[in-house]
């Protein structure tokens, strides 16, 4: 629940900010009534695969976003393995990173 209320507010229509995203995807971890009613009272609609069902229930293609991001920062070294104490100097190597990987995308896009 700390992670879900600390989400920003997200940016859409004119008018005042939304505070809660519409939808949580979540995998077979959290598979819990407890997590889906506590979810659900803050206002947000969990979508979590059920444990025991077959794989592909099609959430595999919204994750994919993230795995895709988790794998381009593990182009870095200093960001795969994690050699420093202080947070505030890691948070700066993978801000520093996504920087670097958002300056590559938009290099190839121009060239095409």
């Amino acid at each position: 629940m700390p992670l879900i209320q600390a989400i920003p507010p997200v940016r859409g229509r004119r008018g005042r900010p939304r505070r809660r995203p519409d939808t949580v995807f979540a995998d077979r971890a959290y598979d819990h009534d407890k997590y889906r009613q506590q979810v659900h009272a803050v206002g947000v609609t969990p979508i979590i695969d059920r444990r025991g069902t077959e794989h592909g229930s099609g959430l595999g293609k919204y994750r994919w976003v993230v795995e895709q991001t988790f794998a381009l920062l593990h182009w870095f070294r200093r960001l795969r393995i994690r050699w420093e104490v202080r947070d505030d100097i890691h948070e700066a190597f993978l801000r520093l990173g996504c920087a670097i990987i958002c300056f590559r995308r938009l290099a190839n896009l121009q060239l095409c």
